[in-house]
């Protein structure tokens, strides 16, 4: 069972499927501090269950786009980052269940900890209720986003990148500044520079975040 009282109800609202086997669900929402079985294996089927529900719903929707394209809206939409924010919004942190010293870390709010847990999720809702439910549940959950991509994102590294290049600059270079916090609830600060133009740093709870962070804050001050 859960711990708290109220997620079996939460669960069947928000994924509008009352659990069989709420053993599945309680392990989407268990995190590895609590020293029992927790999300990890769910997370890794349902990032792929979310991959194809998502790359089949654009091929679909965006059927101009080449695969370049259809590659960065994919990206964008299954990031971490887009993850993370479904978790919040659809309230799932009173649900987690967290030993308590990751609770004091803040792992709740975590974007790493809400976007694995937000995979666990849909992998827990594919093997307790099949295909046709995860998919509904994506489509309800991810629509806004997808429908209201009007151009593919371009990944901010990619067009810093494009910006040294069309300016006759040097390649941008990203350091790590800092690395703090626990095993599972790291966090980064990265430094990018341009050589002899500009440089700026930012903060991310992965490396990839924080230089994409850090790649986006630069152009903002080269415009």
């Amino acid at each position: 069972m859960t711990d708290n009282p109220d997620t079996p109800d939460w669960l069947t609202d928000t994924l509008r499927h009352r659990p069989n086997d709420i053993t599945l669900f309680t392990r989407a929402l268990t995190h590895p501090s609590m020293g029992e079985p927790d999300y990890q294996r769910l997370e890794f089927l349902g990032d792929r269950v979310l991959g194809l529900i998502v790359s089949t719903w654009l091929y679909e929707r965006y059927q101009n786009d080449p695969e370049g394209k259809l590659n960065s809206r994919l990206a964008a939409l299954v990031s971490r980052t887009t993850c993370a924010e479904i978790a919040r919004e659809i309230g799932v942190a009173p649900h987690i269940r967290l030993g308590k010293q990751a609770r004091d870390d803040g792992s709740a709010d975590s974007d790493n900890v809400l976007g694995d847990i937000m995979e666990a999720l849909i992998g827990a809702l594919y093997r307790d209720a099949g295909f046709d439910a995860a998919r509904s549940f994506v489509y309800k959950s991810w629509e806004s986003r997808v429908e209201g991509m009007a151009r593919a994102p371009q990944h901010p590294k990619s067009a810093l990148q494009e910006w040294a290049a069309a300016n006759r600059a040097k390649p941008p270079v990203y350091t790590i500044v800092d690395r703090s916090g626990p095993a599972h609830n790291p966090h980064f600060t990265v430094r990018v520079e341009i050589p002899n133009r500009d440089s700026a740093e930012a903060e991310g709870s992965s490396k990839q975040e924080a230089e994409k962070a850090a790649a986006h804050a630069l152009l903002e001050k080269l415009k």
